[in-house]
């Protein structure tokens, strides 16, 4: 797989579509203390900057840890 046809994470992806492209996306957000726990859950529907600005995370580190998931294949 070329580096153009990778799949990429993007700001816009909601999070169901982000954890769809890559089994490993939810540790991801878990790292930002996204989503694990009842207090801090987050919608599957939101966009992946909707969810950064409620909780005060650089959408742009957060896409890039994401990004780092193909990097290791």
């Amino acid at each position: 797989m070329t580096e153009s046809t990778k799949p990429r994470f993007f700001k816009e992806m909601t999070v169901g579509e982000a954890i769809a492209i890559h089994p490993e996306a939810g540790l991801v957000f878990s790292s930002y203390h996204l989503g694990g726990c009842s207090h801090c859950s987050i919608n599957e529907v939101e966009t992946i900057e909707q969810v950064c600005m409620g909780y005060g995370v650089e959408v742009d580190t957060l896409i890039d840890s994401l990004n780092n998931l193909f990097a290791e294949e």
